[in-house]
This record gives structure tokens, sequence and C-alpha cells, in this order.
């Protein structure tokens, strides 16, 4: 069974000049599994924060992964999968520059996370899922150089299964 999911996602990512910084935007993503344990996920996502530490630079995230999903738990309206999947993530943002001051940059690297999801059938057509994953990234650190690191990154997304009947039943007259 596929099903196509779109959702607001929020990543956790490090900055170098705040520590952390809180990137809010659109995530969306198709998957299929086989209805016993074994599926995968295509996952994309954008993610931003307007004026990181009041500096007047933004800083974003395009990251797109693909990967195995396995079912952990799954009854009539409750199921949990684990994922695991790579891809790469493009990152923008300020920067300290070895002279005091600040620039700005982008680094383009592979990436991948970890995670799982827990996901409500609302009807047989559509969900409510909630996925909380650790997802690796590089970007700059306080030197300069650009460094791996782990974000934490959560996704509340609403999910259509495809071929399903929107109505749980048709009135008849």
């Amino acid at each position: 069974m596929f099903n196509l999911s779109a959702g607001y996602s929020v990543t956790n990512l490090s900055i170098p000049t705040t520590g952390r910084v809180a990137l809010g935007g659109v995530d969306v993503s198709v998957a299929t599994d086989d209805g016993k344990r074994i599926g995968a996920k295509l996952d994309l996502s954008y993610t931003l924060a307007s004026n990181v530490s009041n500096s007047g630079h933004r800083a974003d995230m395009f990251s797109y992964l693909v990967g195995p999903t396995i079912s952990l738990w799954k009854d009539n309206s409750l199921s949990t999968y684990a994922q695991v999947m790579a891809g790469g993530a493009r990152i923008a943002g300020p920067f300290p520059t070895a002279s005091g001051g600040l620039g700005t940059g982008h680094v383009h690297y592979p990436a991948w996370e970890f995670g799982g999801n827990v996901e409500y059938t609302l009807s047989p057509a559509f969900g409510f899922r909630l996925t909380v994953d650790c997802l690796h990234t590089n970007f700059f650190d306080s030197s300069g150089a650009v460094r791996g690191q782990y974000d934490v990154r959560v996704v509340n997304s609403i999910v259509y299964y495809l071929g399903q009947p929107i109505n749980r039943s048709k009135h008849h007259r």
C-alpha cells in the first residue's frame, strides 16, 4: 500500500552563532509497505528560520532522504514504525569568521537519519503521523570548518492512503 503525507517539520539545528536554532517548514513523503513488516520511504523537507539571533541572516535546510521502514506494531487504528534513511542535506546560514565578524555560507553534504513514527488512522483514506528522528548533517563550526552534527527533527503530518475510499460507507436511495 502506498501513502502520501504532508505536514509541518521542526528541526533543532546547530548554528555556531547561536548554539541551536529551531527551523520550521514543510515535509512531504511517499511511503510503501508490504502490509506485514518491511517498507520504504522517500522524505523531502524544507525548513527555515528567518532571523537567526537577530543577525538579519536566515538559516535554511533542504533534506532529501530515502530508506527502509520496519513496522514495529500495528492494530486497526494505531501503528508504529522505525526508519533509517540516507540522502543529502543543503544547509545555509550565518557562521563566525576568523576576523570576528559574521559570514554566511552553505554546505551540501550526505545526510542520514534514524528514528520512528506513530501513526493514527483517522478514516480508511486518512491518518495522522508523528515522526521523531535524529538527523545527521554537516555545517560550519565556530572556527569556520565544516563538521558533522546531530539534529533532532519532529514532523506532524496528515497521511493519505492511496486507493482507499474517502468515505466510510456510501448511502444508496
